[in-house]
């Protein structure tokens, strides 16, 4: 019996991971226009906002380790030619999914760049092995346009243990980072 509810409610958070990424798709392709609209800045050094969003979250921002540029294309699916400036971070730990990805996009490469995290999202969310305890954070993912700048967030550092509740508080937890993270990306982007 206690396996059946297991198994019932990793189906469960199972799909509502893939509905909340199917309906957070046709709301952050509506902010990406709004975002172009909204007057944000182009002249914005990626590693400004990285210092930006490490600084908001403190302690509890754990990338440390820049991606190397030959991997960004096979772990990111973002070629060369489809950015003027990027910088992706994660833990030196592999162990830890924490992930922050700033890219300014060439002019007209916003969609490729927001397609291209929102797959590396997907891949994330339904098809990579993941630690128990990065669940939360793979699940609370978001990918954000402002004007030329797309951003993926994967933040959490320390998240609550699983409980009766499952995963909940982790995401939770994780959606309040990232949001934080975002909220300071905002904040220097916007003219």
């Amino acid at each position: 019996m206690v396996r059946i509810k297991k198994m019932a409610a990793i189906l469960l958070a199972a799909g509502l991971a893939l509905s909340a990424a199917a309906c957070g798709k046709g709301q952050q392709d509506s902010a990406a226009q709004e975002g172009n609209a909204a007057g944000y800045k182009d002249d914005v050094a990626v590693a400004d906002i990285q210092a930006a969003v490490a600084q908001k979250l403190g302690d509890n921002y754990w990338p440390d380790m820049d991606v190397p540029a030959e991997l960004l294309e096979d772990t990111y699916g973002i070629k060369e030619e489809m950015y003027e400036e990027i910088l992706a971070q994660t833990p030196m730990i592999s162990a830890n999914v924490d992930t922050l990805v700033i890219v300014k996009a060439k002019e007209g490469s916003e969609k490729q760049v927001e397609d291209a995290l929102l797959a590396y999202k997907e891949y994330n969310t339904t098809q990579a092995l993941q630690y128990p305890m990065n669940l939360g954070k793979v699940q609370a993912a978001q990918v954000a346009v402002y004007g030329r700048y797309v951003c993926f967030v994967q933040l959490g550092a320390e998240t609550p243990e699983s409980d009766e509740d499952g995963d909940g508080a982790a995401i939770k937890h994780c959606e309040q980072e990232n949001a934080k993270a975002l909220e300071a990306i905002e904040e220097i982007l916007t003219k």
